[in-house]
C-alpha cells in the first residue's frame, strides 16, 4: 500500500532519516527514494517537499484567521523514529518567559508556504501544558541564575542604604533604618526559598518555582522602593 504524506510530513520523514541513518550521508535527487532504515522505505518527492531549516526551524505559526500564534523551535522524533511533534514556541505569562509546547505535526498545514494551526489562538497555545526535554536542565539553571542576582542584588541595596544610614541626620537615619529592616527580611525569604529549590531534585524544581518567583518579585519591588 503506497502512504500519502502532506509536504510537513514529507519533511519531517526527511529530518527522522537524516538524524537515524547510521550509513554514509549520500548526495540525494529529487523524487528518489529515501531510506530511513533497514526495514522502513518511503518514496518522498523531494522536489515538492520542504527544507526543515529553511522552511520549517523558527518559522511563525498563524492560525486560519492570520494570525500569529508562535513559531516551530524543535521537531521530536519519537523512539520508533517517527517525526511526531513540532515544538511550537509562544510567549508565556508574565514573569514566566516563553512558553513551549508540543504540537502533533498533523495538525500543522502548509497553505502556500505559510504553516497554519487552524483554529489557534495565542491563549489557546499558553494555556497547553509546557513541553520540558526529559535530560534538559538549562531553564531551571537560568532560572537559579537570575535568582541569584537578584538575592545579589538586595544584599548590594542594604550595603549601600546602611552606608546613607551611617553618616544621615537622625530623622533621616530612622526612616533609612525601617528600609533597611524590610529589604534584609525579603532578602532572606527569597535566599531561604532559593535555598530550598536548590538542595530539591532537578527534576522537582518546578515544585517550587512559584514561591522562588513570588519572593524574588518581592525583593525586587523592595529595591526599587529603597532606590526611590
Amino acid at each position: 500500500m503506497k502512504i500519502q504524506l502532506s509536504p510537513l510530513a514529507m519533511a519531517a520523514l526527511a529530518a527522522c532519516g537524516a538524524l537515524c541513518m547510521a550509513t554514509p550521508a549520500w548526495p540525494q535527487v529529487a523524487g528518489a527514494t529515501t531510506t530511513l532504515d533497514a526495514t522502513v522505505t518511503e518514496s518522498v518527492q523531494l522536489a515538492r517537499g520542504w527544507s526543515v531549516k529553511r522552511t520549517l526551524m523558527g518559522k511563525t505559526i498563524y492560525n486560519d484567521a492570520g494570525k500569529k500564534v508562535g513559531k516551530v523551535d524543535d521537531l521530536i522524533i519519537s523512539p520508533e523514529r517517527n517525526v511526531s511533534y513540532i515544538i511550537v514556541s509562544a510567549g508565556g505569562f508574565v514573569g514566566i518567559g516563553r512558553h513551549d509546547v508540543a504540537i502533533p505535526v498533523s495538525r500543522i498545514q502548509d497553505h502556500a508556504g505559510k504553516l497554519v494551526m487552524a483554529g489557534a489562538t495565542k491563549d489557546s497555545i499558553r494555556s497547553m501544558p509546557e513541553f520540558r526535554y526529559a535530560n534538559d536542565t538549562s531553564k531551571r539553571d537560568q532560572f537559579l541564575a537570575d535568582a541569584d542576582k537578584d538575592i545579589a542584588r538586595g544584599r548590594a541595596a542594604v550595603a549601600d542604604l546602611e552606608r546613607k544610614a551611617g553618616v544621615a541626620a537622625t530623622d533621616a537615619k530612622a526612616k533609612i533604618n525601617q528600609d533597611i529592616s524590610a529589604l534584609q527580611d525579603d532578602v532572606q525569604s527569597a535566599q531561604d526559598s532559593l535555598t530550598e529549590m536548590k538542595q530539591a531534585t532537578a527534576a522537582r524544581w518546578k515544585d517550587f518555582e512559584a514561591r522562588v518567583s513570588a519572593a524574588t518579585a518581592r525583593l525586587r519591588k523592595s529595591i526599587d522602593s529603597a532606590a526611590g
